[in-house]
């Protein structure tokens, strides 16, 4: 399976931002709250930081164009359910090659994430995505970014349809799990597990794109970039671990760049 995700990365171009990622954060052991990723050897590693290269160019792709479109030095950027404020920090790390200046602030509702990422002397405020809208302070961003967190919300409609009417937002950068049917998580309650589960482990919604795609739509936004990340190869022997990624975890991740049009979010008179 290491192979396969190094296959996987070196036929998408994106060792090179790997090994530079990996140069900013070396440590990435505390990327999560309900566990450290340094028990649990290489593979976990080259997952992760791999899935963290396909959405750092996401953000780099959202991030260039909006500096060519609006043609300013400057971008604030938001990140939503950021657990330990690593994507913020590759930023900051790459900036020289953006040509613009960051301003970047992390929201999460686990007060344990906001105090870790407040360490590193990053700007973090403890929200639930959903009420993010309503916070009298005004949180602004140019651009959002969320990443593996749709899938955790009780009501992703409802929370993009509020960020999409109530912020100026030039774009959404998105990743959620790749799947291609589209079913209901709650993976704990399906297996009967008798301990307790959080937000942060639980996934409610797990959608196929062509349904993302369509609630993002009737939510409020446009899709302007969207790319699928699978942890194998699309070409070659290795192709053929997807059937055991299929078997032993999502297969890979779908990403989007959103910008807000309502054009069709309008026409539904119930909001």
């Amino acid at each position: 399976m290491i192979r396969s995700l190094l296959k996987s990365n070196r036929q998408r171009g994106e060792l090179d931002l790997k090994k530079k990622l990996t140069a900013i954060v070396p440590d990435i052991s505390e990327q999560y709250t309900a566990f450290r990723l340094d028990g649990d050897g290489r593979y976990l590693r080259e997952k992760v930081r791999g899935q963290h290269a396909f959405q750092t160019g996401l953000a780099l792709r959202a991030i260039e164009r909006f500096r060519e479109e609006k043609k300013v030095d400057r971008v604030n950027v938001v990140d939503i359910g950021d657990s330990a404020g690593t994507h913020l920090r590759y930023l900051e790390g790459l900036r020289e090659g953006l040509r613009i200046d960051i301003a970047s602030m992390s929201v999460n509702l686990d007060p344990e994430a906001v105090k870790k990422i407040r360490k590193q002397g990053l700007h973090a405020v403890q929200c639930r995505a959903e009420d993010l809208h309503q916070r009298e302070d005004g949180i602004s961003a140019d651009i959002f970014l969320s990443f593996e967190m749709l899938e955790h919300l009780f009501d992703p409609i409802s929370f993009l349809h509020s960020l999409a009417e109530r912020s100026n937002c030039a774009f959404f950068v998105i990743t959620v799990p790749l799947v291609y049917r589209s079913r209901i998580g709650l993976h704990h309650l399906r297996r009967n597990l008798p301990h307790n589960f959080d937000a942060e482990n639980t996934h409610i919604l797990e959608l196929c794109p062509e349904d993302w795609d369509l609630l993002f739509r009737f939510s409020g936004w446009e899709v302007v970039f969207r790319d699928r990340y699978t942890q194998y190869p699309g070409a070659g022997l290795f192709r053929l671990t997807k059937y055991l990624w299929r078997r032993r975890d999502f297969e890979g991740f779908y990403g989007v760049i959103l910008t807000r049009n309502n054009a069709w979010s309008r026409r539904y008179r119930s909001w």
